[in-house]
């Protein structure tokens, strides 16, 4: 089968390790409808977040069969598309557990402890602590809105900062909140009561905007708002709005709604729509904003991280060349 490996880079699987059947491929381009049709014959499309599979682009695509996303979320491919057409869509369930949890305690810690401030005045050789007083996590209390795999990470990481813990799910684990003394609450009390709340929920259609003007007015004056998940969970104008008026005293963003609009590569070189072109005013004044710590959708990249990821590709490469695939996205997980 014609297979394109594509955003391949110094981290992705290596050709050799790929069988020979596959046909294989390999390109640094991302897929968009851009260059769709120079990839008309391609059969299974290896992919990365950078890519863009909507209906434009897949309409220009008619013998592909297999997408392998090298992430979680498969937020970039036009899911029901795919169904429509019988296009089969295989993801990484899980990679990033402590890797994403990690960066989500790097966000807060450079907070609490002002850390670009500080890190900034010193290398400025102004040598004095005035101005730059922060927080303790000790004694905090952080509201986790999702414990799939990253969400657990969080709270044991919490746990270990001596924090409360709060979480929220559509599907409690009573055990797991026993054993790592959390409770799960619904999401408005969560909200209310939370000195930091963080995101770890996939994007879907329940949860796009919800942590919107409503859910922002439910949180504490003053609190910390935390966002690995994906930018679509908030909506981008109340949290602008949230941070304005010092209802959320900072933000640490790993990702922002319609983030490949800000790419410099001109892969967004079709005509913008006027919520593309609102998204990226908004993405600018929070990036702008002096209360948001923010990092470029990096919170997957460690070695471990990217050696996990290759190491399940290559197993949905190898599943599909055998004719069972495996890790498929299904109408459940949608």
């Amino acid at each position: 089968m014609k297979t394109v490996i594509f955003e391949n880079g110094d981290w992705s699987t290596p050709a050799t390790a790929v069988p020979g059947a596959l046909e294989l491929e390999e390109t640094p381009e991302r897929l968009t409808a851009g260059n769709a049709p120079a990839h008309a014959d391609v059969e299974v499309a290896c992919v990365f977040l950078g890519s863009r599979l909507d209906a434009a682009a897949l309409h220009q695509l008619p013998r592909l069969r297999y997408i392998v996303t090298r992430s979680t979320g498969f937020d970039h491919i036009d899911i029901a598309f795919c169904k429509r057409h019988d296009i089969r869509v295989c993801n990484v369930p899980s990679y990033g557990d402590p890797t994403i949890a990690e960066h989500t305690f790097a966000l807060l810690l450079m907070i609490a402890h002002r850390m670009t401030e500080a890190t900034q005045r010193a290398r400025a050789g102004q040598f004095s602590p005035e101005g730059l007083r922060g927080f303790d996590l000790a004694g905090k209390t952080i509201g986790v809105v999702g414990t799939g795999a990253i969400g657990r990470s969080v709270v044991r990481i919490a746990r270990g900062f001596d924090m409360n813990v709060l979480a929220n799910d559509i599907n409690p684990d009573p055990l797991f909140a026993r054993k790592w003394n959390a409770r799960y609450l619904p999401l408005d009390l969560l909200l209310s009561q939370s000195d930091i709340v963080s995101l770890h929920v996939p994007l879907t259609s329940d949860t796009m905007t919800m942590i919107d003007k409503s859910a922002f007015a439910q949180m504490k004056s003053g609190v910390i708002f935390l966002n690995t998940a994906r930018g679509e969970v908030t909506e981008t104008g109340a949290l602008l709005a949230a941070l304005q008026s010092g209802k959320v005293a900072a933000a640490g963003l790993d990702v922002l709604a319609d983030e490949h609009l800000l790419r410099k590569d001109g892969s967004h070189s079709a005509p913008l729509t006027p919520t593309e072109k609102r998204h990226l005013e908004l993405n600018k004044l929070l990036l702008e904003h002096p209360a948001v710590v923010a990092t470029p959708h990096s919170a997957f990249n460690t070695d471990e991280a990217l050696q996990r990821i290759n190491q399940i590709t290559l197993k949905n490469l190898i599943a599909i060349l055998d004719g069972a695939p495996v890790n498929l996205v299904t109408p459940d997980n949608i």
